[in-house]
């Protein structure tokens, strides 16, 4: 099953040159990501742009598979990979600013996606949860009760990308998907808890 890791935008709320290489405790937070949806058995796709040369780079390096896509925006940039790299069966896509995802979410949000039926699947946490990391909440969702944000993963499927997809919502109340890295704040603070686990 592919992954695809998007990691094309420049990170100017960061402010720290291109976010997928800044790193926690030492290491890049791409390669935190990279290794989580490896070790569950996913075939990672590094998704680039214009804009993340020195990732590319770094990719390039390491022998990790990448697709420099156009820029145009989140969105656009998955419908391409997907057609360049013909793409036809089910597939994660995951923000690179995740440091904490590990397998064992991977194959829980997987497990969920097998049994629901549906053709999508997206990944929620609790606002409070977001707020509690210092993450920058884009937009919130009333899910099952809870103030919800998404946590930026999800499952789509390649033979009905660009059409409207029917979507399961999965709420995951758990720290390592909360701490989305978009700000210093949020740095600072995955790094104290990266400290203390």
């Amino acid at each position: 099953m592919f992954a695809l890791i998007l990691a094309g935008g420049p990170g100017s709320r960061l402010g720290m040159g291109e976010k997928p290489l800044v790193t926690i405790e030492g290491t890049p937070m791409i390669s935190s990501v990279i290794d989580a949806f490896c070790n569950a058995g996913c075939e990672a796709v590094v998704i680039l742009s214009r804009k993340t040369p020195f990732t590319h780079a770094w990719c390039r390096a390491r022998g990790i598979s990448h697709y420099t896509a156009s820029g145009e925006g989140y969105i656009e940039d998955i419908i391409e990979s997907v057609r360049i790299l013909d793409i036809t069966e089910p597939f994660f896509t995951s923000v690179s600013d995740l440091p904490f995802i590990e397998a064992d979410l991977v194959h829980e949000i997987l497990g969920v996606y097998r049994e629901c039926g549906k053709a999508a699947l997206s990944t929620w946490i609790p606002k409070s949860s977001a707020m509690k990391s210092g993450s920058t909440i884009p937009y919130v969702e009333c899910i099952g009760g809870i103030e919800a944000c998404p946590a930026g993963v999800n499952i789509l499927r390649g033979d009905q990308i660009g059409e409207p997809q029917d979507e399961e919502k999965l709420l995951i109340d758990d720290l390592r998907l909360a701490y989305n890295i978009n700000t210093r704040e949020a740095l600072g603070k995955a790094t104290l808890w990266k400290k203390r686990t």
